[in-house]
């Protein structure tokens, strides 16, 4: 053992074994004690403690490793990464650390599920309890791929999960699409869920229509925080920002705009139930999409049956006498426009800025999941002056070393594996593509880490001890890089609750993360 020798980009470290003096009591990692004698030797033979030297530069650090610990890291405190990490646990001496670009953890729970649905966010709590196990930690305010590269992780860790999510947005590829007044919906939630990087957005509500190009989740969300009377976003998370933006819109009407027909819509019931019920607003369907899709909609699994169904009634019958006065007072409406697809965004006059989309008219080809969009040759124009474009989220490569499938937006891997990278696993959006709710991402996450547990247990992972964090807290510090841990944040957290409790809001987020390190004392 003594004459192993590991190097990685930087550093180099040499193992020596440290046995306790003779009848003393030795001490194996942590705060274990052997209070009886007799069993020192099993345990020092299960369990051997080992310093090890490292050189960083001018730098040499001496540090304690539990050589039978599995250091494993996860890049991405989302979902996937969490979920990742609650699995992992599950082995008895694994420990695991969370590298999170954001000074803040929690991902799209935090930046993504909308204001008005905080019993979505309760998961939090969950991951919260994963992130106080002694053997988990969180370092926030670390990009991976910037502060540390993933070769930097590999070598320091028995095995790198890369869960960081979809950063980035698919672009609509049609020209004007750069105008003012055109956004990804990925940029608009992250502005108003207080996303650090879209806190310039400032999206120009002046004007009395808006177009949203998609039918999913997000689609709906965006159009139901556009249409919200903003007394009913005061008691929620949204930012100070946002809301003062959204109390000032002369928004009235939206429409969200599909390739495909009612059948092939991506949203789910549960949003569809609370655009029908949204407050001051009215639905505007033409009831000729749905002509010929009562017989269809017997062939459908349930669940797309149900919202079909939903759909079906709402556009061909007649509301109810309650219902009837509702919709008759709603001063704002919105609507979905099937068999559309986005052809230019239409400049205004003086050409600054969108004035409307250029929409050509899709019949359908194909059955089932073949089912495809093609032009019939006709074209639409439809005036607005904002045009959100929700087709779907989009990943980024991480570093160079990682094996990328532009064209599909994920990393390439079997079950969890990186191709042809021992050691390298992905979970999540990354691993396969942004599509699926939460629980979807915690069943994908739990089968990545299920397979890194197996392929630890067939001793397939790098064996001898690994430095873990001492190794990446020393390149670290070395490169100016103030980690943000647990701790910290729940002092983040307070500030946040603290700050709400004067306006009736559950938490006023913080946007600035050079405040935030500020308050913290970075």
């Amino acid at each position: 053992m003594a004459s192993r020798c590991w190097r990685w980009w930087g550093l180099s470290a040499w193992p020596r074994t440290r046995l306790p003096p003779a009848g003393s009591t030795p001490t194996f990692g942590g705060s274990d004690e052997v209070r009886d004698p007799a069993n020192a030797k099993a345990l020092r033979n299960k369990r051997r403690r080992m310093q090890v030297k490292v050189k960083l530069g001018k730098f040499q650090l001496l540090l304690d490793i539990q050589e039978k610990t599995p250091q494993i890291c996860v890049v991405g405190s989302g979902p996937a990464g969490f979920y990742t990490a609650q699995h992992l646990l599950k082995h008895p001496q694994a420990h695991v650390d969370i590298y999170e670009k954001q000074p803040v953890p929690f991902g799209l729970v935090r930046f993504g599920v909308a204001p008005d649905h905080p019993e979505v966010k309760n998961v939090i709590n969950t991951f919260t309890q994963t992130a106080h196990s002694g053997r988990c930690a969180f370092w926030g305010n670390v990009e991976v791929g910037r502060d540390v590269t993933v070769p930097e992780l590999r070598e320091a860790y028995h095995a790198v999960v890369l869960s960081y999510g979809a950063e980035d947005h698919r672009a609509l590829e049609i020209p004007g699409e750069e105008l003012p007044g055109v956004y990804s919906a990925r940029a608009f939630v992250g502005w108003y869920n207080g996303l650090p990087e879209n806190q310039e957005l400032e999206p120009d509500l002046s004007c009395d229509t808006a177009v949203i190009l998609g039918q999913g989740n997000v689609a709906l969300d965006v159009a139901r925080i556009l249409l919200t009377p903003p007394e009913h976003l005061e008691r929620t998370d949204i930012t100070k920002a946002a809301l003062g933006v959204l109390r000032q819109s002369r928004v009235k009407t939206v429409w969200l705009v599909g390739r495909r027909g009612p059948l092939q819509v991506a949203f789910t019931i549960k949003e569809l139930r609370e655009m029908i019920q949204l407050p001051g607003a009215r639905p505007i369907l033409d009831p000729a999409d749905f002509l010929g899709l009562q017989d269809k909609i017997k062939e459908v699994p349930r669940p797309r049956k149900r919202l079909t169904e939903l759909l079906f009634r709402t556009a061909t019958e007649k509301p109810g006498p309650e219902e009837a006065v509702r919709q008759a007072s709603a001063s704002r409406a919105w609507g979905l426009r099937f068999f559309r697809s986005p052809q230019q965004v239409l400049p205004s006059p003086d050409g600054r800025r969108a004035a409307g989309v250029r929409l050509a008219v899709t019949r359908l080809e194909g059955v089932d999941e073949a089912t495809r969009a093609v032009p019939t040759g006709d074209i639409e124009d439809l005036p607005c002056g904002l045009v959100l474009s929700s087709i779907g989220y989009k990943s980024r490569p991480v570093d160079p070393s990682v094996p990328f499938d532009s064209k599909l937006g994920v990393i390439p891997n079997v079950e969890g594996r990186v191709m042809d990278v021992p050691g390298l696993y992905c979970s999540g959006w990354v691993k396969r593509g942004p599509t699926g709710v939460i629980a979807t991402t915690m069943t994908d996450s739990f089968l990545t880490g299920q397979m890194l547990l197996q392929d630890l247990k067939a001793g397939l992972l790098p064996s001898g001890p690994r430095p873990g964090y001492a190794a990446i807290q020393a390149l670290l510090s070395s490169r100016g890089v103030q980690p943000v841990s647990f701790s910290d944040w729940e002092k983040l957290d307070a500030e946040e609750v603290a700050r709400g409790q004067g306006t009736g809001k559950p938490r006023e987020k913080l946007v600035d993360p050079q405040e935030m390190l500020r308050l913290l004392g970075h």
